[in-house]
């Protein structure tokens, strides 16, 4: 099932974000998410809804879908000056300023009642334009957002006084001060949260710009004389030839065809190390060619490129709900109802029972409903969660979902597999063995090779590149049998199999090979390959020790080697030879005991990785493994591990922060308000305090992007 996302443009807060994502669910789309810190939208249409009558839902709302070629009309025609916070704040301003400053200095003609009626008026129409309409639709649509609060407060503030002055009272109902500069400093704290919103998205901007917009395509006339011309990056398709030169990024994931050089891939894995490329290796999309030329052929269209797939995982991420968030959004949901009737019992407890005037009441009332602040909740998770997974994919860390972020905080046990994980995959064979007098050893390197070129196996590809062969056998039918190995059939029937001693157990009792090779059930041969210990692995182990965690050996290989290499690298415990169902029970067991991640990179560990409390893989795993784990390590083995625990609890800490803050400053906040300690100019301060406590979360989230680490 494809998943569509948009971008949405006017919401405010998490309640905003909760509207459209009810008022979709009830139009009949599925797995709904809404982050309305940075607009995605992103759902499942599985009953092929039209995408007009989506966006008018939508648009009913008070809100927009933001569409490039819209946008680019617009650019093209002209634009609404008043369509920003930031111009909003700009031109209520000018009108708001006299009044504001009227108070300080007392300038006698701004006192006239007409004249401020005069000054707030423009300053009240631009704001019910964007508050008043917006609070109107989500209490239409049974959802009330933020925005009824400021309608309510400024619009009862702005007829109050108007009341006065038709009455000739205006003296004892002057508000039209408190109406103008409220809305003036609403629209102020929104463009703030605006800027500051931008900051916690940053890294992941920083992504989408390195996607290359141009390339440089190859093709050849009727007399093959070869021709460059330049095209758009997205419009590439797979097989179409690129030439790729010095200072270029590479447009999209292709294989060299000729030529060689240094590349930087630091977009992807945080390492500015050049890496050399040649003949038959993959450049990958967003990395940048240092020095050479390349002449490739184009391997993955632009969108599906892994640059791409990562930008869309990001994204996916910041719209999940980790569980902290969800109960931010439950208590978010019946926020703004319970403001208005906290704000109703101000105006009348102050008015009957504490016997403050009906003008001072009203004030407070108004300073209630404008202090009250729905979003700090709403931001919390979504501001430190961008911050977070930007951080961590700079740093060559990919997080799938931000669940992953939160759980790492529990993390106290970690699993290990061994070959291609604490090793380095870089195997070469040492010796070989022929048990069948009736084979010859070109033959058995021949069935060998034609049984492992099809397995994802680190043991297998090193087997498959060393005795490689264009004599190799066409099979009928070939397959990977996870914890077993490759298993064929030719056409004359006969059945082939490379697998490891589990297989062959009931033929001989030596154990100490790695891979055995037989037909129709009678042995041929056998095959050792070596591997080596990844150099950073024991610097790891010893930092998660210091960190009390505990690590822990879990692989289909033979006990001894396991052993071996767990001795060499101080590991807690280690349990071999184990099948894949064996992987999945003991994880399975670990987890019902406290949190585990699982750390592996083969085939059979892709059921145990899905089962942890989090799965990592390394980026040089199976593609299995890969869409199993949860946390992807980018090009750099285990050396991002710590990185990768050390992100996820620092932005589980700064999450923690911020919902403290967005609860502390609602339960301060709105008492002070309503017992009337901010004085005359309570709703003036209700709405900067309003709007800094948003900017404060923000800020602290940001914070994240620099914290040591």
């Amino acid at each position: 099932m494809n998943t569509t996302h948009i971008k949405v443009d006017g919401m405010d807060c998490s309640s905003c974000a909760l509207s459209i994502t009810k008022t979709l669910q009830k139009q009949g789309l599925q797995n709904v998410k809404v982050n309305y810190a940075n607009g995605d939208v992103s759902y499942d249409n599985i009953d092929n809804i039209e995408f007009t009558a989506i966006e008018k839902n939508i648009k009913d709302l008070g809100y927009k879908v933001v569409n490039d070629k819209i946008e680019e009309n617009q650019n093209s025609v002209g634009f609404n000056f008043l369509n920003t916070n930031a111009n909003r704040f700009l031109f209520c301003l000018v009108f708001a300023l006299p009044l504001f400053l009227s108070h300080l200095v007392h300038i006698y003609w701004l006192m006239n009642p007409k004249v401020q009626f005069v000054l707030t008026t423009p300053v009240y129409i631009v704001g019910m334009l964007h508050f008043g309409k917006s609070a109107i639709r989500s209490l239409l649509k049974g959802f009330p957002n933020m925005n009824v609060l400021i309608a309510l407060g400024s619009t009862a503030a702005y007829v109050y006084s108007v009341y006065g002055m038709l009455a000739g009272k205006a003296m004892e109902f002057m508000f039209f001060e408190t109406t103008a500069t409220t809305l003036t400093l609403v629209f102020l704290g929104n463009y703030l949260e605006d800027y500051t919103h931008a900051q916690t998205q940053k890294a992941v901007n920083a992504l989408i710009k390195n996607q290359p917009q141009k390339a440089t395509m190859i093709a050849f006339d009727d007399k093959y004389q070869e021709l460059h011309f330049e095209v758009d990056a997205k419009d590439l398709k797979t097989g179409d030839l690129i030439l790729i030169k010095t200072g270029d990024k590479v447009p999209t994931d292709c294989k060299i065809l000729s030529g060689n050089g240094n590349v930087n891939e630091s977009i992807l894995t945080g390492e500015s190390d050049a890496i050399v490329k040649q003949q038959k290796d993959t450049l990958i999309g967003g990395s940048v060619v240092m020095d050479g030329n390349f002449k490739a052929q184009v391997t993955v269209e632009n969108n599906n490129s892994v640059l791409g797939q990562i930008i869309k995982l990001i994204q996916n991420a910041q719209t999940e709900k980790p569980p902290m968030q969800q109960l931010a959004d439950k208590i978010s949901a019946v926020f703004v109802p319970a403001v208005i009737v906290v704000a109703v019992a101000t105006l009348l407890v102050n008015y009957y029972v504490v016997n403050v005037d009906f003008t001072e009441s009203l004030l407070r009332c108004v300073a209630v409903l404008v202090i009250a602040c729905p979003c700090a909740m709403g931001l919390a998770t979504p501001a430190a969660i961008a911050v977070g997974l930007g951080r961590a994919t700079k740093n060559g860390v990919l997080f799938k979902d931000a669940t992953s972020l939160e759980l790492f905080k529990n993390i106290k046990q970690i699993v290990f597999d061994k070959t291609g994980t604490l090793t380095t995959g870089s195997f070469k064979i040492v010796n070989y063995g022929i048990e069948e007098l009736g084979i010859n050893e070109d033959n058995f390197k021949m069935i060998t090779y034609s049984l492992e070129k099809y397995s994802n196996h680190p043991l297998a590809k090193v087997i498959a590149t060393e005795w490689k062969t264009n004599n190799e056998i066409r099979w009928q039918k070939i397959e990977e049998v996870k914890g077993l190995g490759m298993v064929a059939t030719d056409k004359d029937g006969n059945e082939y199999k490379a697998t490891s001693f589990k297989g062959v157990q009931q033929l001989t009792t030596d154990y100490s090979h790695n891979i055995y090779i037989t037909k129709n059930n009678e042995l041929l041969g056998f095959i050792d390959v070596a591997d080596e210990i990844r150099p950073e692995a024991k610097e790891i182990i010893q930092q998660l020790h210091q960190q009390n965690i505990k690590t822990i050996l879990l692989s289909g290989d033979k006990k001894e080697k396991c052993e071996a290499v767990a001795k060499e690298l101080n590991i807690d415990e280690v349990y071999a030879e184990q099948t894949p169902q064996n992987k999945i029970d003991y994880v399975a067991n670990l987890n019902a005991q406290q949190p585990t991640a699982m750390v592996g990179d083969g085939i059979n560990d892709a059921p145990a990785l899905a089962k942890a409390s989090i799965g990592i893989s390394l980026s040089e795993a199976s593609q299995l493994a890969i869409q199993s784990a949860q946390v992807v390590l980018m090009k750099s083995g285990l050396k991002k591990l710590p990185f990768a625990l050390n992100i996820g609890k620092s932005t589980y800490t700064t999450i923690q922060q911020n919902l403290f803050w967005a609860l502390i400053y609602n339960v301060i906040a709105i008492p002070i308000a309503a017992c009337g300690l901010l004085g005359k100019y309570g709703p003036t301060y209700g709405a900067i305090i309003m709007g800094l406590s948003d900017v404060i979360l923000a800020i602290n989230s940001v914070r994240l992007r620099w914290k040591k680490i």
